[in-house]
């Protein structure tokens, strides 16, 4: 089906049916397209955790206002932005050389022009950078799964302290936002409505 046929079939679903739950090939799918969104000079500045235990689920739950979606999901994906930019690019580089000594020397130029640049930011603008890739990397697991049929509900309504606590994160991670995954218990509440292309866009020629 068409792309933007599945982007009109999407919407954010607030229950999921406990009938049908999403298949670990298709999981698989939804988190190649994360790993491969594009994001700020390559370097993935996020970790996502895939949450499908139950009692942690419950715990998550209670930590996002008592959303249901967060427990009926069949999997609930927490995106948490990195703190250390500039250590991800010596990551980035070492991963980008894979152990070549001539590579990795080709690459130095490159390493030092990113600490420089990210060098830069305050350790906030540092997570304002990172917490923007984490965006870009949701946005194509939108798209994945609605190409899959597989509903979603992105998420912000969650305490980011009580997650990072629950999900034993360590203090370079920030949660930022979430993904619940499932199949729709019930259709969208209204149509989809969006703005018109003259109030979104304006073409200069």
């Amino acid at each position: 089906m068409p792309f933007l046929d599945s982007l009109n079939w999407r919407f954010a679903a607030k229950h999921f049916s406990s009938d049908k739950k999403v298949s670990a090939e298709d999981l698989d799918t939804v988190l190649e397209a994360i790993r491969m969104a594009p994001t700020s000079f390559g370097m993935q500045p996020f970790h996502a955790y895939v949450v499908s235990n139950k009692d942690v689920l419950k715990e998550l739950r209670a930590a996002s206002f008592d959303q249901a979606q967060v427990e009926e999901s069949s999997y609930y994906i927490v995106f948490a932005a990195r703190t250390d930019g500039v250590d991800r690019v010596d990551e980035h580089i070492e991963a980008l050389a894979a152990g070549d000594p001539e590579k990795l020397a080709s690459l130095e130029k490159m390493r030092s022009i990113r600490k420089k640049s990210l060098s830069k930011k305050s350790p906030e603008e540092l997570v304002t950078w990172a917490r923007n890739q984490v965006y870009i990397a949701l946005g194509f697991a939108l798209a994945a799964a609605a190409e899959l049929r597989i509903d979603s509900c992105p998420m912000e309504g969650f305490l980011p302290a009580e997650y990072a606590k629950i999900l034993q994160m360590p203090d370079t991670l920030i949660p930022a936002v979430s993904l619940a995954l499932g199949y729709r218990k019930e259709g969208p509440e209204r149509p989809k409505f969006r703005f018109s292309n003259e109030d979104l866009f304006t073409h200069v020629s």
